[in-house]
């Protein structure tokens, strides 16, 4: 008996439907996608018809749709929000991504749940709890290495594990943020992040010493595991995620291409793996993620702690290297690129770091080559005063962040899908049958009634049914073989053998449908599974009497509200994350293991943070090799935001009041 092939899912973001159907195009076998409220994307939302329309185009291809609905809830939010799940299945979405434990308690369809990042999930405790109460997808904490995920992955039997593969980092354990709260009113974890973390900071010693000055030492390159695929498919990853819901068309066409290529190589190498949509895509560009908006990139943790994970001189987009000044004029400059980099064209961006270490930018208004005999050297006019382009000079390195060729490339149709179809003509009493068959066993018939007439010259009969019969534009479907099955080659009209084939094709499309299955929901296991702690504190986001109770029931004892009911009025963990600043600036003991006069000598005391009127403190916890970020919430933020109070249990059973 042969072994089940363990299914691969490349999962890729939406802003949109548009997007979405793009995606789909490009080789996602999942999309997921915000809808109309209570996703973590604030501005990335849309409407249940959007989704609807999305679902209809991805389910041709048994591509699947998740619905974002993972920020936490206020009491009042339940109700519309579980009004909002109805109609979110009724619509044809596949799953529901959520972080709010609340949601599970609520009358909700037979719709399938899937653990946000928001849930933080960094051990195997936590991952087997979800997976026991109901979860049927989780995406793993980003901050894991391959031994930590293998662990998870032992303890999860039935839950698909996902990890994200690609994208911007968040450089707090997900879901464990409360800067952008603190300092401005905005929940990262109610869809609305004001990205304190990509703002520059001066760091101080204890002692009030300047260790680094106005360096963004919390924004991190972005993620980039193109080389790890393997390796985490080994470990136990089946479901590859694309971050980037605020990501533009190009953005998502370009990297969704760049990871279908590289897993079905993969999936081509290993007879034990196979794709979970079907069809095939065919790309009329070369992916390169470079091209599209990024800080670097990190493999992170993934193969443990790297010495270079940070974007520390600017958050930007710098670009691919492209050359340099040779000299600057009144209203232009003249450069020298390299020979990788091609043409320049009107209206890229180019940018360069100045002598302080910023990064700028101007758009080109218009370019020309220098000598037509030489490639290499161009004359740029920008669309800004030359005295307004700081620290831009003889010899000045540039790079490249906007290449217009490349957008022109992907503004067009730059991919097609379909799914491989064999066909066979056969003849009957009444005339001709046409039988479909897809590459996923699905099979469709359709009748001609035609007074058979042989063709003229056999040859040229049987070769224009063939060239009837493949003419599958227009449709999902590509012909990969057609056998005519025939006495002999029978003259058929064009019309005629159009419309068999139309309606051949149309049935086909109908059987799929007919045969297509929902997700099931998994359900809970009982008695119900005891959560791993036994009291939570505002980490668990707690935000709502409906996750109180879910929790209660799963034996917590002490339930401490969100940090967004505003009961932790002192100093709080404001974030809490496995990058560490004193690693990143040489300041580590670890670093000094083994250097003479040195060990022992630095202590793990706190780094100072300030950017503007805003401190925070760094605190290190070695042990597990994690840093917090220590702070409290401005007045100004508790005097204008009303506090959601929720009554929670302050303490464990038989415990005295300490008020």
């Amino acid at each position: 008996m042969a072994s089940r092939q363990r299914p691969l899912e490349l999962l890729a973001p939406a802003r949109d439907a548009d997007i979405g159907i793009a995606a789909i195009t490009h080789g996602a076998d999942a999309v997921y996608i915000g809808g109309p409220d209570f996703g973590a994307r604030a501005n990335a939302g849309n409407t249940v018809a959007d989704i609807e329309r999305l679902c209809a185009h991805a389910h041709r291809f048994d591509a699947r749709i998740f619905v974002t609905l993972n920020t936490i809830l206020r009491d009042d939010e339940l109700e519309p929000a579980r009004r909002l799940v109805w109609q979110l299945h009724e619509a044809g979405a596949d799953a529901l991504i959520v972080q709010d434990m609340g949601l599970l308690l609520q009358d909700l369809p037979p719709i399938q749940l899937h653990a946000s990042t928001q849930t933080d999930i960094r051990t195997p405790e936590k991952a087997r709890f979800l997976q026991d109460v109901g979860f049927s997808q989780m995406v793993l904490a980003r901050e894991l290495d391959l031994k930590q995920i293998r662990a998870i992955r032992a303890q999860v039997e039935h839950a698909t594990l996902e990890f994200f593969i690609h994208g911007a980092l968040c450089v707090a354990y997900s879901g464990q943020c409360f800067i952008s709260h603190a300092h401005t009113g905005r929940s990262a974890n109610r869809g609305n992040c004001s990205q304190e973390c990509r703002l520059p900071y001066t760091v101080t010693d204890a002692a009030g010493h300047i260790i680094a000055h106005d360096k963004h030492v919390l924004s991190l390159k972005d993620n980039d595991q193109s080389a790890n695929l393997r390796a985490l498919i080994d470990a136990g990853i089946s479901s590859f995620k694309i971050e980037g819901r605020y990501k533009d068309m190009g953005y998502v066409k370009n990297v969704t291409a760049h990871y279908r290529q590289l897993l079905d190589a993969i999936l081509a190498d290993d007879r034990g793996l196979k794709r979970s949509s079907s069809g095939r895509s065919i790309h009329f560009f070369t992916p390169d993620p470079a091209q599209n908006f990024n800080r670097s990139a990190t493999d992170y943790f993934v193969n443990g702690r790297q010495d270079d994970i940070g974007a520390f001189d600017s958050p930007k987009h710098a670009g691919i290297a492209l050359g340099e000044v040779l000299r600057v004029g009144p209203d232009h400059f003249d450069v020298q690129i390299t020979p990788e980099a091609g043409a320049l064209h009107n209206g890229d961006g180019i940018t360069w770091w100045d002598l302080q270490g910023e990064l700028n930018g101007v758009p080109i208004n218009v370019v020309k080559q220098l000598d037509p005999a030489d490639p290499l050297r161009w004359r740029l006019w920008p669309n800004e005063a030359m005295a307004g382009l700081k620290d831009l000079r003889k010899h000045t390195a540039l790079f490249r962040n906007r290449d217009m060729a490349w957008d022109r490339q992907l503004d067009k149709t730059s991919a097609e899908r379909h799914i491989d179809v064999a066909l066979r003509l056969d003849e009957t009493e009444a005339g001709l049958l046409l039988t479909v068959s897809d590459e996923d066993g699905h099979s469709a018939q359709a009748e001609l009634p035609l007074a058979l007439q042989p063709a003229r010259d056999a040859a040229r009969g049987e070769q224009a049914l063939r060239d009837g019969l493949a003419k599958l534009g227009g449709t999902d479907f590509r012909a990969t073989a057609i056998d005519i099955a025939t006495s002999q080659p029978w003259f058929v009209p064009a019309s005629r053998l159009n419309q068999l084939r139309r309606d051949a094709v149309a049935a086909l499309v109908a059987e799929r449908a007919r045969q297509r299955r929902r997700l099931p929901r998994a359900q809970p296991v009982e008695p119900p599974a005891p959560y791993p702690d036994d009291a939570l504190t505002y980490l668990a986001n707690v935000y709502n009497h409906a996750a109180r109770d879910f929790y209660a029931r799963h034996g917590v004892k002490v339930i401490d509200a969100a940090y967004e009911s505003h009961q932790e009025l002192g100093e709080a963990s404001l974030m809490i994350t496995k990058h560490c600043v004193r690693y990143s600036l040489s300041l580590c003991p670890k670093q000094a293991k083994g250097v003479t006069g040195v060990q022992g000598t630095i202590r793990a005391e706190p780094l100072v943070l300030k950017h503007g009127n805003d401190t925070l403190t760094l605190r290190f916890d070695c042990k597990p090799c994690e840093m917090h970020v220590v702070g409290s919430m401005r007045r100004n933020v508790l005097r204008d935001l009303q506090a959601q109070v929720v009554n929670v249990y302050r303490r464990r059973p038989g415990e005295m009041d300490a008020g």
